[in-house]
């Protein structure tokens, strides 16, 4: 009987230490961002060949009830439940949606994803990573982007049990924006497709952070776009 209470009592400690990314700006859960498979046990995607790589969708081919008008040029916040408590890099991609469909009814398929944020870790005696605790990421949101609808990714990766593949741990979801007031110049030169954007033997997935401290650190997939 005791045996079973631990168990019980550290399943709950490593659920708590989960999360997610249910909102953006100070609007509720899942309202403009699709909801999660893992909405309720915040549980993480750990094979990055899945589907569930992408957007970590609860029901495929459903959509968030709304779409966010965002300015070009402006932060967006990008808010995480309770908070992300466990240490690896976060980033932040975006996707244009193709004419004749919108952010509610597109899949996010293809060869169509581009990087616009992305933290490094502090290194010294120890990794440290700007994310780690925070409950909100700011997103600034390309000035030359294109108007029209978009899917924003959200992505952060836990690396505290990374030292095998499979072992880091994905938590993701997709938001439903509409940007306008965008200079229309954005030409991402490396875009990216999920599945297909990772392999679980990366340098930046596949990595032991904490003996030997690493001495340097590439976040896996590709750089930061610009304007």
């Amino acid at each position: 009987m005791k045996l079973s209470t631990t168990l019980a009592v550290l399943a709950a400690a490593a659920a708590e230490a989960h999360y997610t990314f249910p909102s953006i700006a100070n609007t509720p859960d899942w309202q403009y961002v699709r909801q999660t498979a893992n909405f309720q046990s915040n549980g993480p995607v750990t094979n990055v060949n899945s589907q569930d790589i992408r957007c970590y969708q609860r029901n495929p081919g459903s959509g968030a009830p709304g779409t966010y008008t965002v300015a070009a040029g402006s932060t967006l916040a990008y808010n995480a439940k309770a908070s992300i408590s466990h240490p690896g890099p976060m980033a932040v991609y975006i996707a244009k949606v193709p004419a004749g469909q919108t952010a509610a009814t597109w899949d996010g398929s293809g060869r169509v994803w581009s990087k616009i944020y992305q933290d490094r870790p502090n290194l010294g005696g120890s990794m440290t990573w700007p994310s780690n605790g925070a409950r909100s990421i700011n997103v600034p949101i390309p000035r030359c982007l294109q108007n029209g609808d978009y899917l924003l990714r959200a992505e952060h990766i836990a690396l505290h049990s990374a030292g095998s593949a499979g072992g880091a741990q994905f938590y993701i979801s997709c938001a439903q924006i509409t940007v306008t007031g965008g200079s229309g110049t954005y030409s991402p030169r490396n875009q990216v497709s999920f599945p297909g954007a990772y392999s679980a033997t990366d340098p930046g997935i596949m990595i032991n952070i904490y003996y030997p401290v690493p001495k340097s650190y590439t976040p896996p997939g590709p750089a930061v776009e610009t304007c």
